[in-house]
């Protein structure tokens, strides 16, 4: 049987969820802009016993800032993206009163048991940034608790924060065409040969609206993407193929650091013979020799979107799964113009 929610109570009182949630609180207090007359409390208050209503206590933590605990889960913490975002996520939570816990999606396997509640039993919500996450994985399975996945492709049935990957890599894109670069190698991304993601369209779409063709050469696959080491072999393995290039757009910031690295010791000067662009403004990027272009997805707002939703499911929405994003923005440094 499905849990009775905030929502169920208000529609069957005749009142909003706001209206609902002012009079059932675990707090006492009933200052704030909303009133409620004695009748609308006394009806309210009776529908919810009547139904079986239980305030969860993550949703009553969020009100009073009580010890609750929700699970933060990212692919890894070695590509710095992905700390930055759990440090972010951690933070946010924190400021509601929320405790976290810190989990690893080492697998497909992993990250399906988490968001199924299989292996976080102990927490009574989600905020995972996915690698596998996917309707095919969940088979048609429900999470027992409130998730909200934060990147990635969006998931059905799932509150989702979208990362703006294809705003952000296009104005990589152009910013490398309008410095004149034409030969921008593409490095490196690991589902090239599988299909075509919102970076590489980006890349794509980039020369196409200047009527331009990019040498398919030039697109690189990486064998992962969250490694210096794959954008070091990339560029390796590009440099000793003879292809001239005089850009290359990397796929993610720790690519790129391992790109830079292997131009540099093949002689190449950064930005005069080669501009580097990245993605994901990590504080890597500005510490890189020069410092590295790269597009800032928004990490910040995008934490604080994906609490609030979280926020409003522990409380009891019952809407359809939402949708958010940040603008993203070009981080421009020297690797790019001298």
């Amino acid at each position: 049987m499905a849990r009775v929610t905030l929502a169920d109570v208000a529609a069957a009182a005749g009142v909003s969820a706001a209206t609902a949630s002012h009079v059932l609180r675990a707090r006492g207090d009933r200052e704030g802009t909303i009133r409620v007359s004695a009748e609308t409390g006394e009806r309210v208050s009776r529908i919810a016993r009547e139904l079986g209503y239980v305030p969860s206590a993550a949703a009553r933590g969020l009100v009073r800032g009580g010890p609750d605990r929700i699970a933060i889960m990212v692919p890894n913490l070695r590509q710095p993206y992905f700390a930055k975002m759990a440090e972010t996520l951690i933070l946010a939570l924190e400021e509601r009163g929320l405790h976290t816990t810190l989990r690893l999606s080492y697998d497909a396997a992993a990250e399906r048991d988490a968001v199924l509640g299989r292996s976080t039993t102990d927490v009574a919500g989600m905020i995972v940034c996915p690698h596998f996450l996917s309707a095919e994985l969940l088979d048609g399975q429900t999470p027992p608790f409130p998730v909200v996945q934060v990147g990635g492709a969006p998931t059905d049935g799932i509150d989702c924060v979208v990362m703006g990957e294809y705003d952000g890599a296009l104005a990589a894109a152009r910013h490398l065409l309008d410095l004149g670069r034409r030969r921008i190698a593409y490095v490196a991304d690991p589902w090239l040969a599988s299909r075509e993601g919102p970076r590489h369209r980006a890349y794509l779409d980039a020369h196409g609206e200047r009527g331009l063709s990019p040498d398919p050469r030039l697109a690189i696959q990486g064998a992962d993407w969250d490694r210096r080491e794959t954008g070091l072999e990339a560029m390796v393995g590009l440099l000793r193929t003879g292809i001239p290039f005089d850009a290359v757009m990397c796929v993610n910031d720790a690519v790129a650091v391992g790109a830079m690295r292997a131009a540099a010791l093949a002689g190449l000067r950064i930005p005069e013979d080669v501009a580097f662009t990245g993605f994901d403004a990590t504080e890597e990027a500005a510490f890189t020799t020069p410092p590295l272009t790269s597009v800032d997805p928004g990490v910040h707002e995008m934490a604080q979107q994906a609490v609030e939703m979280l926020a409003r499911r522990l409380d009891g929405s019952a809407e359809p799964a939402g949708r958010e994003s940040a603008p993203p923005s070009l981080v421009i440094r020297s690797s790019s113009v001298g």
